[in-house]
Formats: structure tokens, C-alpha cells, sequence
């Protein structure tokens, strides 16, 4: 064998071992990303529905308030005369 040869399949056996030793980790690392960014993704959905059904909460709250407390003033017809005047815009 020649010393390019020797040097080839020593390289190789190393990319093999090194290939064989460290995929378990390096597949665990991207398990986790993926893992971690479902999980983001889940917690920021739950948190936007939460934010969301407290605003539509407090929307209906505040017109079912308002409309208990206003009351109208006049009950009966108001008149209003019409003048020829037209108000400066």
C-alpha cells in the first residue's frame, strides 16, 4: 500500500468513528431544538387565546356596564328649529 492510500483509509476510519460516536448527541441536540420549539409554539398560542379572551371579556363588560348606566334624559320628542345659517366648517 502507498503512504497516500494508508493515509485515505486511516482519515476514513476516523470519519467513520467520529460519525458512529457523536450522531447520538447530535441527533438528541436537534430532538430537543425541535421539542423546544413546539413547546414555544404551544405556549405562545395558549398565551395569545388567553390575552385574546381577556380583551373580549373586558369588552363585553364594559358595554353591558355602560348600557345599565346610561339612561336617557328626555323620554319625549325634542323639537329643533331649522334656520337658514349654515355652521363654518
Amino acid at each position: 500500500m502507498s503512504a497516500k492510500k494508508e493515509n485515505a483509509a486511516i482519515l476514513g476510519v476516523g470519519v467513520a468513528a467520529c460519525a458512529a460516536c457523536c450522531a447520538g448527541p447530535i441527533l438528541g441536540v436537534l430532538a430537543a431544538i425541535g421539542l423546544g420549539t413546539a413547546a414555544g409554539a404551544a405556549l405562545f398560542g395558549a398565551a395569545a387565546l388567553l390575552i385574546g379572551a381577556l380583551a373580549a371579556g373586558f369588552v363585553m363588560f364594559r358595554r353591558r356596564r355602560r348600557a345599565t348606566t346610561c339612561t336617557p334624559v328626555a323620554a319625549e320628542p325634542v323639537p329643533v328649529k331649522l334656520s337658514g345659517v349654515r355652521a363654518p366648517s
